[in-house]
């Protein structure tokens, strides 16, 4: 586990800026969540946004007068998300630390709890079940906890979307095994574009069921758009945001979930 750890903290640290710019450049993910995400929060609210990476939900609620602490496993992500709340004008709270040892922070309680990284990078279950139990410790009852999956098809999506890819991994033990876990309903746990974890949408109910938790939604966080989402880009403005007026219709059905690359589960605290 702590070879898992040192490799992922060393991936954001070298690719701080372009983990903020990855939702510039694909910004259907950011749209979409925070427009479930904004049923539930209100201005003045205590939020804890564990495994924040650079910030951008972080200083997105900032903006909406909620008072943001920002942890993250990567002390370059912590460094930007400083950097990027001053020049937003907002003021977050900032620490680098494992969401695993957040007790000696002594960080409190929230309304709510975002848990949107972890997940993808724990590889033991063990690790992802105690993530989620650290990450209530911190969420007052009736608290809002957000926790995002990348999906098993994300994988192919990605193929799918750039080219010349498929043929020179399609035979790789990695590449067969996510192939087949998006058939067999397995997660895929193991080296992608660092150390990660692919979760089946199918496990994420059962695995969420375990918790304090009652279920509010599940959706995928870029709703049916992420197919398509190159070409999508360059059309007219108005064809863009006709799309994503359609896609908020969607966000929940369960058939289409495989369309997103992430999905996010809601739920409050019992």
């Amino acid at each position: 586990m702590e070879q898992d750890i040192a490799t992922v903290r060393d991936h954001y640290n070298a690719n701080a800026q372009q983990e903020w710019n990855r939702l510039a450049e694909h910004p259907f993910e950011f749209i979409l969540t925070t427009y479930m995400m904004e049923h539930f929060t209100r201005p003045g609210d205590l939020i804890l946004d564990i495994g924040g990476g650079p910030g951008r939900y972080a200083i997105h609620f900032a903006k909406q007068g909620c008072e943001v602490t920002l942890v993250d496993l990567s002390e370059e992500n912590v460094r930007l998300a400083r950097e990027k709340a001053d020049e937003n004008a907002v003021k977050i709270e900032t620490h680098a630390e494992n969401c695993l040892t957040l007790d000696h922070l002594k960080l409190g309680l929230f309304d709510h709890v975002f848990l949107m990284g972890p997940m993808y990078h724990l590889l033991d279950p063990v690790d992802q079940k105690r993530a989620v139990t650290i990450a209530l410790s911190h969420l007052k009852p009736g608290g809002k906890l957000y926790v995002s999956f990348i999906l098993t098809f994300a994988g192919i999506l990605f193929t799918l979307k750039n080219g010349g890819n498929i043929i020179p991994v399609s035979s790789e033990p990695a590449t067969s095994f996510l192939i087949d876990a998006v058939i067999n309903g397995d997660d895929f746990r193991g080296p992608a574009f660092t150390r990660a974890c692919f979760t089946h949408p199918r496990n994420i109910l059962p695995f969420m069921a375990q918790f304090p938790l009652r279920t509010l939604h599940l959706f995928g966080q870029e709703g049916i758009l992420a197919p398509n989402e190159p070409e999508l880009l360059q059309r007219e403005p108005e064809e863009i945001a006709c799309w994503i007026e359609i896609a908020k219709k969607y966000l929940e059905i369960p058939e289409l979930l495989a369309y997103s690359e992430h999905a996010m589960y809601i739920g409050e605290k019992i």
